[in-house]
């Protein structure tokens, strides 16, 4: 229901519509920007990923290649991938939930969203 049980604004609910899009675009964008990083094996191999959950740098550590055990290797960089997505989900709900809360709930009246 609108307040006063009157019709709404259409002109002001677009323009609230306006200002959320333009709002979520620029948290994606510094999202997109910000970087994040996981470890795992006490800092053996480190992941950085963006805000946006993309990975863009891997570090190994020499102590942690062992020619004969690459099967850990491999588990410490799904570890330390995972790490870093995490800090990264934690991030975009950090920066993008406050956006997003009216979304869910009828944030627009009218609208499903």
């Amino acid at each position: 229901m609108f307040p006063g049980g009157g019709q709404p604004n259409m002109q002001q609910l677009l323009k609230q519509a306006q200002k959320m899009q333009e709002e979520l675009g620029k948290a994606q964008r510094e999202l997109a920007e910000t970087k994040v990083s996981g470890t795992a094996g006490g800092g053996l191999v480190e992941a950085t990923v963006t805000g946006a959950g993309e990975l863009v740098a891997l570090t190994i550590a020499p102590a942690a290649v062992d020619p004969e055990d690459t099967e850990t290797l491999a588990d410490l960089v799904l570890a330390a991938v995972r790490d870093a997505n995490a800090a990264a989900q934690k991030l975009q709900a950090e920066r993008m939930g406050p956006l997003t809360q009216g979304l869910g709930g009828g944030g627009i009246p009218g609208l499903p969203f």
